[in-house]
């Protein structure tokens, strides 16, 4: 079983406010996240070598945007066992089913959930409760 500290959580979003809060408070919990402004940046880093444990994306970002990393990640076929997370302020259904058809694992809003509650999401998935 994985330590806290050997998981690698990625998350991807332009907004550096959320970013820097999800970094202090996956630090906070043990956890060495890495961040990406955009999915072409997100997408070098995985071309890089980088394989995520789990990834949490935002939709709406310049550059590339979540639903054009998802198409991209699963085209190429990387990281295909990692479970991703859409989070985003897109609550649209379109946008659910669409982000669901590309395999992902939950679509999280981020207006209606708390930091913790994301950290309580990877803590679940890997059985570290």
């Amino acid at each position: 079983m994985k330590e806290i500290k050997d998981i690698k959580v990625m998350i991807i979003d332009d907004d550096t406010f959320i970013l820097n809060m999800y970094k202090i408070k996956f630090t906070k919990e043990g956890f060495n996240p890495t961040l990406a402004t955009n999915g072409q940046e997100a997408l070098d880093i995985i071309h890089g070598g980088f394989v995520p444990d789990v990834v949490f994306v935002d939709l709406i970002m310049p550059i590339m945007g979540g639903m054009e990393f998802l198409e991209n990640i699963r085209k190429e076929n990387l990281i295909p066992n990692t479970p991703i997370m859409v989070l985003t302020n897109q609550s649209q259904v379109s946008d659910i089913d669409t982000a669901k058809n590309l395999g992902v694992k939950s679509y999280i809003v981020k207006a209606t959930t708390i930091p913790s509650e994301i950290v309580d999401e990877v803590k679940k998935l890997f059985n570290l409760n």
